[in-house]
């Protein structure tokens, strides 16, 4: 039954540690249930992954605080959601309710105070999960559903094309202006102010040539945390170089239907093909060639 308890507030500074639990707990549970029963069982965010979703929090606080917000009931935070707003393009970073809290009402109103910060935007991205009812929640929002595909299993190295990585280098922060300029051409809107956040989390690689710009972010244990391209072949370029480098039992998460050259280079590399969750999107097409940032999307 609703919460007749439930407080809807913005979220100050000081409630991202608890707002982070919050996060975890909710992500926890609900991995378990809908994650493919073949996989490990997950492990509760911790550490370095803890530190860096803070560090996100922090930073939309910073750029978005109309849209960073939480439910309490009897003071006692049960509810987050953070959102950001990027050149006419609202993303939803993050919306979970604690385990025993879902169906109470807290939800809806909490995710409806995120889409009034991106009430001005034309398009709109989130990365969802399998669960039903989230999944629910964003179709009746007016979202479309395309599915996500994760490759995963161990890297076959005699798989890697010869001369890998010559025409990918570090980036750096003067890539800045680059690397919006590919975000407007694969997704329609830049980063913007995310970059200098995700430059602190990841490992930056671009790629600059005559016929095509691209650059990929990669995570601290080698997976790919975001990529771009103008093409398809620079962003194979990107993959197969991030995956060089990378761990032999890797990850390449969030592909979509429409970048079926991910898919490809995943099956060559023989990774296991699974699906898993949702891009849901506004007025706009799955972006290609891209994979998504599963937060900063």
């Amino acid at each position: 039954m609703p919460s007749p308890t439930a407080a809807i507030r913005p979220m100050r500074l000081d409630d991202v540690a608890e707002a982070e639990q919050v996060s975890s707990e909710s992500f926890h549970a609900l991995d378990r249930l809908t994650l493919p029963r073949a996989w490990p069982e997950p492990e509760p965010r911790q550490g370095g992954r803890s530190r860096s979703w803070q560090a996100r929090a922090q930073h939309l606080l910073r750029t978005d605080p109309g849209g960073c917000w939480v439910a309490e009931e009897d003071g006692t935070m049960v509810g987050v959601v953070t959102s950001l707003v990027r050149e006419g393009t609202w993303i939803l970073s993050t919306y979970a309710v604690r385990p025993g809290h879902q169906g109470r009402g807290v939800g809806k109103p909490l995710l409806a105070a995120a889409l009034h910060h991106g009430r001005g935007a034309l398009r709109g991205m989130l990365s969802s999960s399998a669960d039903p009812r989230a999944v629910r929640v964003y179709r009746q929002a007016g979202l479309s559903l395309h599915p996500q595909m994760v490759l995963r299993g161990t890297l076959d190295r005699t798989a890697i094309p010869l001369g890998t990585g010559e025409k990918v280098r570090e980036g750096s922060a003067g890539d800045q202006d680059l690397l919006d300029s590919v975000d407007r051409q694969a997704r329609g809107s830049a980063h913007g102010a995310d970059h200098p956040l995700l430059m602190t989390q990841s490992r930056l690689l671009v790629s600059e040539t005559s016929t095509g710009s691209g650059y990929a972010y990669a995570h601290p244990d080698g997976r790919v945390a975001l990529l771009a391209a103008t093409n398809r072949r620079t962003a194979g370029r990107l993959l197969w170089s991030a995956l060089a480098d990378g761990p032999e039992q890797t990850e390449v998460a969030h592909v979509t239907a429409a970048n079926e050259w991910a898919l490809d280079i995943g099956l060559a590399a023989r990774l296991e093909v699974w699906t898993v969750g949702y891009l849901a999107l506004r007025a706009m097409r799955p972006p290609s060639p891209y994979l998504h940032h599963g937060s900063l999307l």
